[in-house]
């Protein structure tokens, strides 16, 4: 067995946070979960409250935390546009002051720290697929800035406290992940169009669905934190995460309209502000450093993610 690690996991409550800890705690190690609850839910760790190796600390991490710990992994941040487009300040100093913060606590602590980055860095992106050497084509000042420009620079702290004072960090660019556990209103593609087609409502799809995004299942994209973070101190990042294979819009949503039996019709709406048409990892490094790449098919992961959304609206009354 590996030597069990204390490790924080910020975010912890949130759809990739909490099957992080799932994962941390299945596989011996003791969690410490911090979460502010502003899109992280309760019920996503309810079943690890009185675990003999889980700990809970209610927090905002845009103020300092004073913990003791091995690894922290920061996945603490808004993730869909509903949410961090919601309060745009609040993202900004959640990926800014937050990562100083963290930085901060895994310097004095002597601690391994990943940063949950995303594929936003790269914007509207001019080459396909993406690669970690491209810098990105982002709106400085549009409404998804927020975001964008708050991850950017995130990675620019991170890789300025490793040049500085020599911090153990790991740095992943996060593309489009899908899975149980997402909020069923968080505006995301996969969650909206299998809640419209559960109840029956149009399917709204935004421009003409010819915009492609590469979808990984939360597990796949959960044992990819695992191997990186397990990698050589050298092995920093960034480091592209998802699924190499492109699907465009439209073709998603038919596919769950045949996967629901749904009676929805495709409702085509305006493209939002600086939404990427196209979005695709090259997962070539990936490969070859991690030895990863997704192993769950579209098909198998959305019968599932189906499923969890389908209880959960029985659950809530709206089925």
């Amino acid at each position: 067995m590996k030597k069990r690690l204390n490790i924080i996991v910020t975010g912890g409550a949130g759809f990739l946070g909490s099957h992080l800890v799932e994962r941390l705690l299945a596989d011996g190690h003791h969690v410490l979960c911090v979460d502010n609850f502003f899109t992280g839910d309760k019920r996503n760790i309810e079943p690890y409250l009185d675990h003999p190796r889980f700990e809970m600390v209610r927090h905002d991490i845009t103020y300092p935390l004073y913990i003791e710990g091995d690894r922290i992994f920061n996945l603490a941040c808004p993730a869909s546009p509903v949410n961090y487009q919601y309060d745009p300040v609040q993202t900004v100093r959640t990926n800014v002051h937050g990562a100083i913060n963290m930085l901060g606590l895994a310097r004095r602590i002597g601690a391994r720290i990943f940063q949950a980055s995303t594929s936003e860095v790269y914007g509207d992106p001019e080459i396909h697929p993406q690669v970690e050497s491209y810098w990105g084509r982002v709106n400085p000042i549009g409404p998804r800035a927020c975001y964008d420009e708050g991850k950017r620079c995130a990675e620019t702290l991170f890789f300025d406290y490793h040049r500085q004072h020599g911090l153990k960090i790991k740095v992943a660019r996060i593309f489009n992940t899908y899975g149980p556990r997402m909020q069923l209103d968080d505006g995301r593609v996969v969650s909206n169009f299998i809640v419209q087609a559960l109840l029956n409502q149009p399917i709204t799809v935004y421009g003409d669905g010819s915009q492609t995004r590469s979808l990984c299942y939360v597990t796949d994209m959960i044992e990819a934190f695992i191997r990186f973070m397990d990698t050589d101190e050298e092995v920093i990042g960034p480091i592209n995460l998802g699924n190499p294979v492109e699907q465009t819009i439209l073709s998603l949503a038919e596919q769950i309209i045949d996967l629901t039996g749904s009676r929805s019709k495709i409702e085509f709406m305006p493209l939002p502000i600086n939404d990427p048409v196209r979005r695709r990892p090259d997962i070539s490094q990936a490969r070859e450093v991690l030895a990863w790449e997704p192993r769950v098919g579209c098909a198998a992961g959305l019968a599932e993610t189906v499923a969890y959304f389908e209880a959960t609206l029985r659950r809530d009354g709206e089925l």
